[in-house]
């Protein structure tokens, strides 16, 4: 008796790899492909523009960068400054509903919380 034959298969060829997008949704006016991305490896520079509302950001690459890393690091730019805003916002004195916290005129500090009454939102 002799062994039975395995099926043959085929030699795949090299798989096609999909580039990666170049056109991405815009943070600020929400438009589907309306932000393209330029990479320009010999000056090290990523340039991200905004057909709709105009944003546009630059930022430093180096050879191994691609789109997706300049629309990445767009998102992380605009995370900071939207921290750092909301920081500066709570340092200013303002609640959590954008109102300024109301101040009480008299000089006596018999409760021990400053002349600063806070708004009924902060203790929800």
């Amino acid at each position: 008796m002799g062994k039975r034959k395995k099926a043959t298969r085929k030699p795949t060829g090299p798989r096609k790899n999909e580039p990666l997008p170049s056109v991405f949704t815009c943070l600020f006016c929400n438009h589907e492909k309306a932000v393209t991305i330029k990479v320009d490896k010999k000056a090290g520079v990523g340039s991200l523009d905004c057909k709709v509302c105009g944003q546009h950001f630059q930022c430093g690459i180096n050879y191994l960068s691609a789109p997706v890393d300049v629309y990445a690091e767009w998102v992380d730019a605009a995370d900071a400054v939207a921290q750092e805003n909301s920081e500066k916002a709570k340092a200013v004195g303002r609640s959590s509903s954008g109102r300024p916290a109301r101040r009480v005129e008299a000089d006596d500090d018999e409760d021990g919380y400053g002349d600063v009454i806070p708004d009924d939102d902060d203790y929800e």
